[in-house]
């Protein structure tokens, strides 16, 4: 009787994925190791006439949830939908995927030490509140890695995010051609990389269309739904006259800011138009529906999954900046 693969996985002190892909002639497993499986299978009488099941795991990812201030990141559909395209391409890869939760509150350091000891094939960091001094930490993980939603020019990583500078600017041009005046801009409270790069894109829409970037009002308001209705109610109490038109930073400033304004009296988008960033569901069912930026989120998820198993094994292993296109999507609020 011949050895079977789950035996010969035993005798090797292999995981059965291993020594699927070395039977197979598959990448994933070094030549030494495809070697070492291939003679003591011979040896030991394997029948290389079967095929191992394509069902065979080739090994766990772990997507990691970096968590700042929680504002941001959140659960919304937004990361939702991340994280099911993180787990489309897993399992198109057949590789299975685990989330972990990192708190930045919570002892970070031991906290990657952890992760660094864990016997995961390789992680995607979700890194939007994260700045370069906390992605730096996680240098001494000694897996493979791509870096979600960020980017930071001085690190020599792997990088899925979206073209922030592209949509901010799609976004400001159409409140300029729609609006004939000089836009605002609802800027999140929140320093992170993301809004940085939207911010660039907000400007450089002012300046091509010939206006003073000094002249556009910004008011700085909390990145959620709730804590933007509150700022920019207290905004407008206190006196402030809105601008015709306004840029916000994502879905949940525009939504609290539409509330306050409405609120205070102002129609949108006659007195006061608003452009989002996200396109969230409720986008569609807001009142009234909200003009915004299109992320495809499902496709940047599956999109790091794809390249962290190009590197896990060993196709293309030069460090990418890969950044997904936007669209804007018209509706009333313009």
């Amino acid at each position: 009787m011949s050895i079977t693969a789950k035996q010969l996985a035993a005798r090797l002190g292999l995981s059965e994925a291993a020594v699927s892909l070395a039977l197979n002639n598959k990448p994933g497993v070094s030549s030494a190791t495809r070697r070492r499986v291939v003679e003591t299978a011979r040896v030991l009488g394997y029948d290389f006439s079967r095929k191992a099941s394509p069902d065979v795991r080739k090994g766990t990812l772990c997507f990691v949830i970096y968590k700042k201030s929680g504002a941001v990141v959140d659960d919304t559909p937004f990361f939702a939908a991340l994280s099911d395209g993180i787990s489309m391409g897993c399992r198109r890869e057949r590789y299975d995927c685990v989330i972990r939760y990192l708190y930045e509150d919570d002892g970070i350091e031991s906290q990657v030490y952890m992760l660094s000891e864990a016997k995961f094939a390789g992680v995607i960091l979700l890194a939007t509140e994260m700045d370069e001094a906390a992605l730096k930490r996680f240098s001494q993980i000694n897996m493979p890695m791509v870096v979600l939603d960020a980017y930071f020019e001085q690190l020599d990583y792997n990088f899925i995010l979206i073209n922030n500078i592209q949509g901010a600017y799609m976004a400001t041009e159409h409140l300029i051609r729609r609006r004939r005046e000089q836009p605002g801009y609802l800027r999140s409270a929140y320093p992170i990389s993301n809004f940085d790069q939207r911010a660039d894109g907000f400007y450089k829409a002012i300046r091509a269309h010939g206006m003073s970037t000094a002249k556009s009002p910004v008011h700085r308001l909390t990145p959620s739904q709730e804590g933007a209705y509150e700022d920019m109610k207290n905004l407008l109490a206190a006196g402030e006259e809105p601008a015709g038109c306004y840029f916000a930073d994502n879905d949940n400033i525009a939504f609290g800011a539409i509330l306050a304004l409405r609120e205070a009296g102002y129609r949108i988008p006659e007195d006061v138009a608003v452009v989002g960033f996200d396109d969230m569901p409720a986008c569609e069912y807001f009142n009234p529906p909200l003009t915004t930026i299109m992320v495809p989120k499902l496709f940047m998820g599956e999109t790091a999954a794809m390249r962290l198993v190009q590197l896990i094994e060993g196709r293309n292993s030069t460090p990418l900046k890969i950044e997904v296109s936007t669209r804007l999507i018209r509706r009333k609020s313009v």
